[in-house]
């Protein structure tokens, strides 16, 4: 538990420090991936990935191989955290300014609509597939954060919660495509009592405390629910930090969500993160030819997520501010946005699941070969242009001024 002593800055403070120097590990992580993905040690590295792994408690039993269980288990308490997070921003930090929860949300909404239609301009007149549009409209929280951490030192903390607030409602928003295109497996019986239980927690916390205990068996029941109806673990566990108490339970302590918040994100940060990098990063590059390199496939997602993603998110961020619906982030310049739009045409991962449910087939079939390579080269193109301009950007003397409101 955390020390009632530390103040709401140093605890915030302490909070970005983490987060940035765990930038830098999970890198290497990714890095280490694509290069085992492309040694001798390939076939043992897809192997353990795709080894199914049981786990019963009693009743309970779930089998999945050990990628799912990084994804869908590891994954869902990085989540959680940003859930968390996003919640605490909302109510008592940067986003508790309606106008400046406005622009993001306006931002990602840009962001799924011009990366499609970008897919779609450049696959018509290619000649290619055109199922493929959705791939390229989601954002990679945990990359595109990582990448901000390596360069974001010296940037107005606002910029990251700008990132955060419009990655989550960006793969809210791909979650949601994905249940409506592809949701033909989703068992709604279990996905009912999950919302049930969240209902009964939120009720619950409303009238007295409820002991921590109560809470991580909570969150396990909603998890193992979710998993057995089939839908993605991401979204239970934002939904579940949202009836986290924001309020402390005595006076002069912290609350349960920032107490959950200092308790998992070390955890988050230096390992699972890594973890999930490492697995989900490994891409074999054996027996690709140039021409399938430039095949309309790869050329509308490469497309989509370096040009469409940054145009669809700056541009409806400046139409926000335009319209006076919303509000620049806190000290920050429109140099420094177009950095943060650049980096949400990092798609990675959740592209990369989106791919595989509209082409359907083997790990190495000529369309998956293609969906990776797109999102590959959006992605890494992206990161590294987002990263050059915000290191461009910085502004030291506006960042003194911005960690003294911290």
């Amino acid at each position: 538990m955390i020390s009632k002593s530390i103040s709401p800055r140093r605890w915030t403070l302490n909070f970005l420090k983490t987060e940035a120097a765990s930038g830098a590990i999970l890198g290497l992580a990714a890095l280490a991936a694509l290069v085992v993905a492309n040694s001798p040690w390939a076939e043992t590295y897809f192997y353990v990935l795709k080894g199914e792994q049981l786990l019963q408690l009693g009743p309970l039993r779930l089998e999945m191989s050990v990628s799912e269980w990084i994804k869908e288990g590891l994954m869902a308490l990085f989540f959680l955290v940003v859930g968390l997070e996003i919640k605490y921003e909302i109510l008592r930090g940067e986003l508790s300014d309606p106008k400046k929860l406005v622009t993001p949300v306006m931002a990602a909404l840009g962001g799924m609509i011009a990366p499609g239609i970008a897919y779609l301009v450049v696959a018509t007149w290619l000649s290619g597939p055109i199922q493929g549009w959705p791939i390229p409209l989601a954002t990679d929280i945990a990359f595109a954060l990582a990448v901000f951490a390596l360069v974001g030192k010296g940037l107005p903390s606002s910029l990251r919660v700008f990132l955060l607030t419009l990655a989550i409602v960006d793969d809210l928003g791909a979650i949601a495509l994905i249940a409506v295109l592809f949701s033909e497996g989703v068992a709604w019986m279990p996905i009912a009592l999950a919302v049930a239980l969240l209902v009964v927690g939120a009720a619950w916390s409303r009238q007295r405390a409820i002991p921590s205990p109560f809470w991580v068996i909570g969150f396990g029941l909603v998890w193992w629910l979710s998993v057995a109806g089939g839908l993605s673990t991401s979204l239970i566990a934002v939904a579940f930090a949202v009836i986290v108490p924001i309020t402390p339970r005595e006076p002069e302590s912290l609350s349960p969500l920032r107490e959950a918040m200092h308790d998992l994100h070390p955890y988050v940060a230096y390992c699972i993160l890594p973890i999930f990098a490492f697995a989900k990063a490994g891409v074999s590059f054996a027996g690709v030819t140039t021409e399938q390199a430039l095949a309309p496939l790869v050329l509308g997602i490469a497309a989509g997520l370096f040009v469409g993603k940054q145009l669809g998110v700056f541009g409806f961020a400046w139409l926000a501010t335009r319209l006076g619906w919303g509000a620049r982030p806190s000290n920050a310049s429109w140099a420094q946005v177009y950095g943060v739009a650049l980096l949400c045409g990092v798609g990675f991962t959740m592209s990369l699941f989106i791919g595989a449910l509209a082409f359907p087939g083997a790990i190495d079939s000529p369309e998956q070969i293609e969906v990776k390579m797109g999102v590959l080269a959006g992605s890494i193109l992206s990161a590294i242009v987002g990263a050059i301009v915000l290191a461009l950007a910085k502004r030291p003397e506006v960042v003194e001024q911005d960690d003294e409101e911290i």
